[in-house]
C-alpha cells in the first residue's frame, strides 16, 4: 500500500460540487451504512478494507487481514472465490447467518485487484420461487393486454407499485434532448403526483445515465443516512471503482434532491431497449424503505419484459403509420394519367397530399402557378419560401417544426405555418410540394422551474429546493414531422421525379424522332466516358496501392512495412466507395450495411486466407450520404487494424462487427476478444492513427466509446444518420 491520500467521502450535509456532469460519483470511497461491505484482495482472499458496521456483522474487532473464509466461512468464501478467476462482473451469492443470528444476503464483483463483497440485511426465508414466477407471470400478462404505449406504461407502474411496496411508482421516459417526462404513474394516497411532468436533463447527469445502464435497479432505503467510509483509510495508487455496488454511497446533490421532494427511500428500475436507457421506473416512498435482492431480481426481470414490450409496441405504431402512408401514396400515384399534366394531377391531388401529411396546409408550385390547399400563408409568403428553398440548393425532403428559428421572415405568419416540410422537385422551373403545419401552442409542465439554476455559497452547485407545477408556453413550434412521413416524402419525390423525367422523355422521344439514332450514340459515348473516368480512377488507386506494397517489400524495416499495409488497406476503403457508387442508382447515398460487408470481405483478402471465418457481421441496412460512408468506412478499417495489430498482435482472431440503427442515430461496434484495453491501442495517443481517428469521429459528429468486451476490447462509434446544422 502506498501512502497516498485517500478517496474523497462526499459529506452529503455540504455539497459544494459545482458541475454536476463532473461529479465522480462511482468512487465516492463509502457505502450506505445498512449494510457492510468487506473489500478483499483477489489473490489472497484476505480481508484489506471494509465499510459500516463490519465488528458488529461479523462478531470481530480482528477482521483487517483476515481471511474471507474465517470471517464467512469456507462453502461461502469458495463461492466467492470463483469470482476471481473468472470474467463475471458479479453475482448473488447466497443468504448468511451472522454470529449474532441477523441474516444477511451477501453478493460480490470483482473492481480492479479485489473483489467487493456485500452484505444487506435480508428475512430469515425468501418467498417461494413459485410466489415470485407467479407474480411476474401476472405482470406480464397485464402487459400482453395493453393495447398501446401508453396503457403500457400505465399498466407497468401499477405492477411495479404492487411488487414493491413504494407509495410512489413513475415511469419516466427520457425525450430526444434528454430530459424526461413522467408518462404514467401509480400515487398512494397523501403523496403528490408528478404525471405528465416534465424534468430537466441536467436532473439526471450523463455519468448516472451511464450507471443505470450497467446497474438496472438502484436502491436508497433512507435518504438521511450518513456515509459509511471505508476502513483503514484507502491507501491504493487509484479510488476504489463502485460502479457495479449496491451499497455504493449515493450523490450528496441527489440525496438533498430527494429530500427536497419529500421523499424518505427511492429506487430506480432502469428500462433498457436495444441497450439505450429509455427510461426508468422511479419509486418514492413517503419513509425509510428496504428492498431485498429477491424483489430486486424480480424488479430486474419485469423491466427486462417491458423493454420487450414497449419495443413492439412502437414497432407496432410505426407499422401501422408506414401502412397508412403506404396506401395515400399508392392513391396518389395510380390518379396518374399520362394524357393528364402532372400540374392538373397534383392540384386534383392536393387534399390527399394534405390529409396524407396530417398537414393543415398544402402549397404546389411549378413555374409560375401556385396551387394552394386547407390553411396556407399567403401566396407571397409561400412563393418567397419557395424562393428560399431553390436558392438554399435543397435538394432531399426539407422539414422543421421550428420554421421561424430559421427564417425570421417567416414570423407573421408563425400561427399558419411553424412546421414546414418540403420537396424541390426542380430548382430551375421551379418544381417544389410544400406541406405546412399550424403553430402548436404547448403548455408543458415541469417540476419546479427548469431555467431557475440554484446555487449555494460562493457559487457551489444544490439540487433545486422546489418541485411546485411550474408552466411553460412554448411558441413557434409544430407538431414534428415524423420518421415514417419524412421517409414517405422521400419516396414521393422520387415517384414524382421519375414520372416527370419519363414525361420529358416522352415528349422530347415525340419531337426528336428523327435524331434518336444521334442521341442514342450520345448516350453510349456518355456511358462509355463514365465507364472511362472509372477505370482510370480505379487504375490509379490500384497503381498507389501496388506502389506502398512495392515499397513495403522493398522496406527492411518491419515497422515501415506495418504501415504501409495500413495505408493500402485504407486506400481500398475509398476505391470500395468509388466502385459502389458506380454500380449504384442513387449517388447521393449508399446502403451502408451492403458496402461495410464488402469493405470487410476485400479487408479479409488483403489480409490473408488465415482470416477466413474470423470475422463476423450483423449489419442493420441504413442509408447514409456517400461522403460520411466514405468517413465510416475509414474509421471501420482503422477499427479492424487495431484490433489486428494490438488485440491479437497481428495473428488472426474473432471480430464482430454491428451495425444498428436508434431513431436518428447509427451505431457501428467492434468487438474483439484479444487482450482487452490493456494491449489496445490510446485512444488519446499522438500517433497518426489516432488523430485520423479522432479527427473522423469528428467530422461524422459523433462519439467513439472504449469498453471491456470481457474478454477484449468493444469500441462503439454512435453518430447522427444526417449531419446536425
Amino acid at each position: 500500500m502506498s501512502g497516498l491520500p485517500p478517496a474523497p467521502v462526499f459529506d452529503p450535509a455540504a455539497p459544494d460540487l459545482t458541475d454536476c456532469d463532473r461529479e465522480p460519483i462511482h468512487i465516492p470511497g463509502s457505502i450506505q451504512p445498512h449494510g457492510v461491505m468487506l473489500v478483499v484482495e483477489r489473490n489472497s482472499l484476505s480481508v484489506a478494507y471494509g465499510a459500516g458496521e463490519v465488528e458488529q456483522v461479523l462478531g470481530s474487532a480482528d477482521w483487517p487481514g483476515a481471511s474471507l473464509g474465517a470471517l464467512l466461512g469456507d462453502a461461502l468464501a469458495g463461492r466467492i472465490a470463483r469470482l476471481a478467476d473468472s470474467t463475471a462482473t458479479g453475482a448473488y451469492i447466497a443468504p448468511w447467518t451472522a454470529p449474532d443470528g441477523r441474516h444477511w444476503d451477501v453478493a460480490a464483483h470483482p473492481s480492479a485487484d479485489f473483489l467487493l463483497v456485500e452484505l444487506e440485511p435480508c428475512a430469515p426465508e425468501a418467498p417461494p420461487a413459485a410466489v415470485v414466477l407467479g407474480s411476474l407471470e401476472a405482470a406480464g400478462r397485464a402487459f400482453e393486454r395493453a393495447g398501446n404505449l401508453r396503457g403500457l406504461c400505465e399498466r407497468a407502474a401499477e405492477e411495479f407499485a404492487r411488487i414493491t411496496g413504494y407509495d410512489r411508482v413513475m415511469i419516466y421516459r427520457f425525450l430526444d434532448d434528454e430530459a424526461g417526462v413522467v408518462v404514467a404513474e401509480h400515487v398512494a394516497e397523501g403523496m403528490d403526483g408528478f404525471l405528465h411532468h416534465h424534468f430537466p436533463a441536467a436532473d439526471i447527469p450523463r455519468q448516472a445515465r451511464a450507471l443505470y445502464v450497467r446497474n438496472l435497479v438502484r436502491v436508497i432505503p433512507d435518504v438521511t443516512y450518513r456515509p459509511a467510509p471505508l476502513r483503514p483509510a484507502w491507501a491504493e495508487a487509484a479510488p476504489l471503482d463502485m460502479s457495479d455496488s449496491a451499497l455504493r454511497s449515493v450523490s450528496p446533490i441527489h440525496m438533498q434532491y430527494l429530500r427536497n421532494m419529500g421523499v424518505g427511500a427511492s429506487a430506480s428500475i432502469s428500462i433498457v431497449k436495444d441497450g439505450l436507457l429509455w427510461g426508468l421506473v422511479a419509486c418514492h416512498h413517503s419513509g425509510p424503505r428496504q428492498l431485498s435482492y429477491d424483489v430486486r431480481s424480480a424488479c430486474r426481470a419485469l423491466a427486462g419484459g417491458l423493454a420487450r414490450q414497449i419495443k413492439a409496441k412502437e414497432e407496432a405504431e410505426i407499422y401501422r403509420e408506414r401502412i397508412r402512408l403506404r396506401g395515400f401514396e399508392d392513391e396518389i400515384l395510380r390518379g396518374v394519367s399520362p394524357d393528364i399534366s402532372l400540374d392538373d394531377t397534383l392540384a386534383e391531388a392536393a387534399p390527399r397530399l394534405r390529409r396524407m401529411m396530417d398537414a393543415d396546409g398544402a402549397a404546389i408550385f411549378r413555374g409560375g402557378r401556385l396551387i394552394l390547399d386547407g390553411e396556407c400563408p399567403s401566396e407571397s409568403a409561400v412563393r418567397e419560401m419557395v424562393g428560399w428553398l431553390t436558392d438554399q440548393a435543397v435538394v432531399e425532403v426539407f422539414q422543421t417544426d421550428r420554421w421561424g428559428e430559421i427564417d425570421a421572415r417567416a414570423e407573421p405568419f408563425r400561427s399558419l405555418a411553424s412546421g414546414v416540410m418540403a420537396l424541390t422537385l426542380s430548382a430551375d422551373e421551379p418544381f417544389v410540394l410544400i406541406w405546412f403545419r399550424a403553430e402548436h401552442l404547448q403548455v408543458v409542465n415541469w417540476a419546479g422551474n427548469p431555467h431557475k439554476t440554484a446555487t449555494g455559497e460562493a457559487g457551489a452547485l444544490t439540487p433545486r429546493a422546489s418541485f411546485a407545477a411550474w408552466a411553460e408556453t412554448v411558441l413557434g413550434r409544430a407538431r414534428p414531422w415524423t420518421p415514417a412521413q419524412i421517409e414517405t416524402a422521400g419516396r414521393l419525390r422520387t415517384a414524382l421525379l421519375e414520372i416527370r423525367h419519363n414525361r420529358r422523355l416522352r415528349d422530347l422521344n415525340g419531337r426528336l424522332s428523327e435524331t434518336l439514332a444521334d442521341r442514342e450514340a450520345l448516350l453510349a459515348q456518355k456511358d462509355f466516358l463514365i465507364r472511362e473516368v472509372n477505370h482510370r480512377i480505379q487504375n490509379s488507386l490500384q497503381l498507389v496501392s501496388s506502389f506502398l506494397g512495392l515499397q513495403g517489400r522493398a522496406s527492411q524495416s518491419a515497422e515501415v512495412k506495418a504501415s504501409l499495409e495500413e495505408a493500402q488497406r485504407r486506400l481500398q476503403a475509398v476505391a470500395l466507395v468509388h466502385r459502389r457508387l458506380y454500380r449504384a442508382d442513387q449517388v447521393e447515398t449508399i446502403d451502408l450495411a451492403r458496402y461495410v460487408e464488402e469493405l470487410i470481405g476485400d479487408m479479409e483478402s488483403s489480409m490473408g486466407a488465415e482470416w477466413d471465418g474470423e470475422i463476423t457481421t450483423s449489419l442493420a441496412p441504413i442509408t447514409v450520404a456517400t461522403d460520411r460512408a466514405v468517413t465510416i468506412g475509414l474509421v471501420l478499417t482503422e477499427l479492424v487494424i487495431n484490433a489486428n495489430k494490438y488485440a491479437y498482435g497481428g495473428r488472426p482472431g474473432p471480430i464482430d462487427i454491428v451495425l444498428e440503427q436508434h431513431q436518428g442515430s447509427f451505431r457501428l461496434i467492434v468487438a474483439d476478444r484479444g487482450k482487452g484495453k490493456a494491449g489496445g491501442p490510446n485512444p488519446a495517443g499522438a500517433g497518426f492513427g489516432a488523430r485520423m481517428m479522432v479527427a473522423m469521429v469528428s467530422q461524422l459528429q459523433g462519439r467513439l466509446e472504449h469498453s471491456d468486451n470481457l474478454p477484449g476490447l468493444r469500441s462503439i462509434l454512435t453518430a447522427p444518420l444526417t449531419p446536425v446544422v
